[in-house]
């Protein structure tokens, strides 16, 4: 039984849960119904205030037009006298209420006069006339008024009291029809609202949904799934647009890795095969000859440094994918190429000759771009024999060019496209060599934001140009930190 009650509560909590685009259109909804109610109480109070200060100004109105009668009132006439003309001489708008009070008199009054005085708030107004016109509230049974109560002056005294009143009853009713229109264009602009935040919150999330089962597809292995977006050119396109680039670099970065791998363990297990068969036959014979024990002993240490030099090379490819593989700085041309080829003419019995170079000043990274050249100038020495040509030579356009061109055997036409390639040789197959000098050669160029240039022919040789790019000509900027 205990197992059943735990296996209910279980069911109970993993119960359905609100989505994200329901809890934005909750949040929404709320935030919009807050602010609806608060515009709408603003609007009620609005029109409440705009309606009393109607009634003031009507009320007002009546208070100056008694004023002004009984400042041109014909003369001996009494205040009482007068008083009891004015009410009958000018009816009331229906609502309105006129009291008149003189002292030592009876009160006068029109319409609902006789209920009105029966009013705590009047009867204090007509037993202590006011100093100056006051703004008074009062009901009759559920009917509200607002009244104005001023003063009525004569010889500098205050002789009574005339209050005009109005009745607030429309008010209520004209209030809650214009509540009950302005809460219905509320609901409108909420349902309104709630619907457009629905359409554009499904289109985003849609393509947030998209991108979470590609994410997840592609965390289990699947590298080759897209989201695959087709709307509109904006964020949410671009998002989704970076989103597959992403996933095409990290698949095309996986795929590089294991063909690198199958590469390296191919590569490494020849020098490994030679090392260990020499080793045996050493073993086998019992190491008593002095000279077989050296001959193993070169033939193994000739292979542990081509394991070496691979591993080394392997490195620096590594390190080519790093945003700090190139260090620039300033560097004089003419010098630089000049002890390149002072150093190149130690590697083998050749025809060198270095091209005029112009005088500029680069901005490069001198040691990863000398030892690209020198892997150059290497496989050109390769590629001869003596009584050959090397030449080396730069120039300068748009950008900089950096040649290494030679008289050889030159390269197969089948082979010159994958030549770049890591483990790619394009000369001799008998020749020593992991074949990674051309590919470190072709990572430093793109560090440097430039690429290379191929020519050649069998028997014609070979011409490669390393092309940088016009940033890496140095125009004469003051501040070398703003060069880099």
């Amino acid at each position: 039984m205990a197992g059943v009650a735990e296996a209910g509560r279980a069911n109970v909590s993993q119960g359905p849960r609100l989505g994200t685009a329901g809890r934005l259109l909750l949040l929404h909804a709320f935030v919009l119904a807050l602010v609806l109610g608060v515009v709408l109480l603003q609007v009620v109070r609005d029109f409440s205030a705009h309606y009393q200060n109607t009634v003031l100004a009507d009320l007002g109105d009546e208070l100056s037009g008694y004023a002004a009668s009984f400042g041109t009132r014909p003369p001996g006439q009494s205040l009482e006298t007068f008083s009891r003309d004015y009410l009958l001489t000018h009816p009331l708008p229906p609502g309105e209420v006129m009291l008149i009070a003189v002292s030592h008199q009876p009160v006068l009054g029109s319409g609902a006069a006789a209920a009105m005085t029966r009013s705590p708030v009047i009867r204090g107004a007509l037993l202590n006339p006011p100093r100056s016109t006051r703004t008074l509230n009062l009901s009759l049974g559920s009917t509200p008024y607002l009244a104005l109560a001023s003063p009525i002056v004569e010889g500098g005294k205050v002789q009574g009291v005339v209050i005009a009143a109005g009745s607030l009853s429309r008010l209520q009713s004209e209030t809650g029809q214009v509540a009950l229109l302005a809460a219905a264009e509320a609901a409108v602009a909420l349902v309104v609202a709630l619907l457009s935040a629905y359409l554009i919150l499904r289109r985003v999330l849609r393509t947030v949904g998209a991108l979470t089962q590609t994410a997840v597809e592609a965390s289990s292995g699947d590298l080759t799934r897209r989201v695959g977006y087709r709307g509109a050119d904006d964020e949410v396109g671009r998002m989704a647009a970076a989103f597959d680039e992403l996933l095409g670099r990290i698949s095309a970065t996986v795929a590089a890795q294991r063909a690198l791998l199958s590469d390296v363990s191919h590569q490494l297990r020849t020098p490994l095969t030679v090392a260990k068969g020499h080793l045996e036959v050493l073993r086998r014979g019992g190491a008593l000859d002095p000279g077989d024990v050296a001959e193993t002993t070169a033939v193994v240490v000739e292979e542990l440094d081509q394991m070496s030099a691979m591993v080394d090379q392997l490195l620096l490819l590594g390190h080519s994918l790093e945003p700090d593989f190139i260090q620039r700085e300033l560097v004089d041309l003419r010098s630089f190429m000049a002890d390149l080829s002072t150093a190149s003419r130690v590697l083998a019995p050749r025809n060198w000759v270095l091209d005029p170079v112009p005088d500029a000043v680069v901005v490069v990274d001198p040691a990863k771009l000398r030892g690209a050249l020198l892997n150059l100038l290497d496989n050109a020495v390769k590629a001869t024999v003596e009584g050959d040509t090397i030449s080396l030579g730069a120039s300068c356009g748009p950008g900089v060019r950096l040649s290494v061109t030679d008289t050889g055997s030159g390269i197969d036409p089948e082979l010159q496209e994958a030549v770049f390639d890591r483990f790619r040789r394009g000369g001799d197959r008998g020749q020593r060599g992991a074949g990674l000098g051309l590919a470190i050669v072709k990572a430093v160029v793109e560090g440097h934001g430039g690429h290379v240039e191929l020519s050649s022919a069998p028997g014609r040789g070979t011409s490669v140009v390393l092309v940088l790019p016009p940033a890496c000509l140095w125009t004469g900027v003051s501040d070398e930190e703003e060069v880099e």
